[in-house]
């Protein structure tokens, strides 16, 4: 494992450990909703599955099509609020 890899690991442990894992998933849900994010991504899996047919179209190929464009989307206001907040949290809980 890379020191990467583990640094990654250990932020991730911590987050969940101390919950401000959830509440940073919940903060983002909102954020994206409010942004209009999650219309944005319904339109566009609405228009993959009348390109390729409803019968032609797995979730999985719905996945695959649409993640790309979905991390696109994502407002970078919002990528830079959880960056600050997580950044903040770990300066608060720095060992």
């Amino acid at each position: 494992m890379s020191k990467d890899s583990k640094m990654r690991a250990t932020i991730n442990q911590k987050l969940t450990e101390m919950g401000e894992r959830e509440r940073l998933k919940e903060l983002l849900r909102s954020k994206l909703t409010e942004c209009g994010w999650r219309d944005q991504l319904k339109a566009h899996c609405k228009d993959v599955i009348k390109e390729k047919g409803l019968e032609h179209v797995t979730v999985e190929d719905l996945v695959v099509e649409i993640t790309p464009k979905g991390r696109v989307l994502v407002p970078d206001s919002v990528k830079k609020e959880l960056l600050q907040r997580i950044r903040a949290f770990l300066a608060q809980h720095a060992t």
